[in-house]
């Protein structure tokens, strides 16, 4: 099976899903098992600091929570409480991935790895927050089951391809989010936790960009399509989440995550790599997207220049409050 077509006018054929599917299946199969050689295992509980955990009220009749209580900085608290909601949601991502790219041969085994090894994360994020009382617990619970009773369906799958344009940037997103998270959080215990996180979802996003690259080599028209669609309105899968809105807010300002960062530590990293600009021989769609493309990013990075200068103004008018 030859993942990459030895001629041109293949690479200019239209493919459809299941074809594309098993083209990529042999990709599919060698990162898989280059991502299991280079994966190290770790234990989510040590990583938890339970000496600092304690009773609390409630069928026990110990400590009730208080705010006061928690390590964490504001803007610590706010974004892990999105990062840990995101990965809660972990039943409905396999449920969308599972679907479009099926439970058999390479794709299902990957499917059911990249499951498995997210699952750590928001288990360890959960006994974090619990044990260190950073959060109230049952706000939490509460948030945790509006969130998840609702579900998540994604906002690319219209192809496995803008699916797999979409986790190629959606999982540096997600590991950023969360170093950003461990360096804002005041918690050396937090930072080296979400250092850890941050280190799966590096190797995932090397997964899905190096499969994504093989989809631009065997379908560049397509696959330009996709990427063009999904950066257009890409939406972080937390999106759905309570209060998600003020939270973003919190988090943008805060230095988390901002569409600055989206656009020079998410968007162009990958892109250059890729060399999505740079793609010669394109038909009409291709050629099409890729000027989207260029666009998109000229009106993006106008935006956050934008923003930077409001934020840099509101952070100057919090200081000479305090003051």
């Amino acid at each position: 099976m030859a993942t990459i077509p030895p001629s041109h006018s293949a690479r200019r054929t239209t493919w459809t899903d299941t074809q594309l599917l098993h083209a990529l299946e042999e990709v599919v199969e060698r990162e898989l098992n280059r991502h299991l050689g280079v994966f190290k295992e770790w234990m989510p509980h040590e990583y938890v600091p339970w000496s600092r955990g304690r009773d609390f009220d409630g069928v026990l009749g110990g400590e009730s929570w208080a705010p006061e209580q928690s390590p964490l900085t504001e803007v610590g608290k706010v974004a892990m409480v999105v990062n840990l909601l995101t990965e809660d949601n972990l039943p409905s991502y396999h449920h969308e991935i599972a679907t479009l790219f099926g439970r058999d041969g390479a794709w299902g085994t990957w499917v059911h790895r990249w499951t498995a090894e997210e699952a750590r994360h928001s288990m360890v994020m959960r006994d974090y927050l619990v044990a260190s009382r950073a959060v109230d617990p049952a706000a939490l619970e509460r948030v945790r089951m509006t969130h998840m009773s609702a579900g998540f369906v994604s906002d690319n799958r219209h192809s496995p391809l803008h699916t797999v344009a979409y986790v190629a940037f959606q999982e540096l997103a997600t590991r950023i989010s969360h170093r950003n998270t461990g360096r804002s959080s005041g918690d050396p215990v937090c930072d080296r936790l979400l250092a850890r996180i941050a280190t799966d979802e590096n190797l995932h996003m090397v997964f899905y960009r190096n499969l994504l690259k093989a989809a631009l080599e065997l379908a560049p028209d397509q696959a330009l399509r996709a990427v063009a669609d999904v950066l257009s309105g890409f939406r972080m899968p937390g999106h759905g989440m309570p209060g998600f809105e003020r939270a973003a807010v919190q988090i943008a300002l805060g230095g988390v995550y901002n569409l600055r960062i989206h656009h020079d530590d998410v968007l162009q990293p990958v892109l250059r790599h890729l060399k999505v600009l740079e793609i010669s021989g394109l038909g009409p769609e291709g050629l099409k997207a890729q000027q989207e493309l260029g666009e998109f990013l000229g009106s993006l990075d106008a935006q956050a220049t934008r923003f930077d200068e409001r934020r840099t103004a509101i952070l100057a008018r919090r200081e000479a409050a305090k003051g």
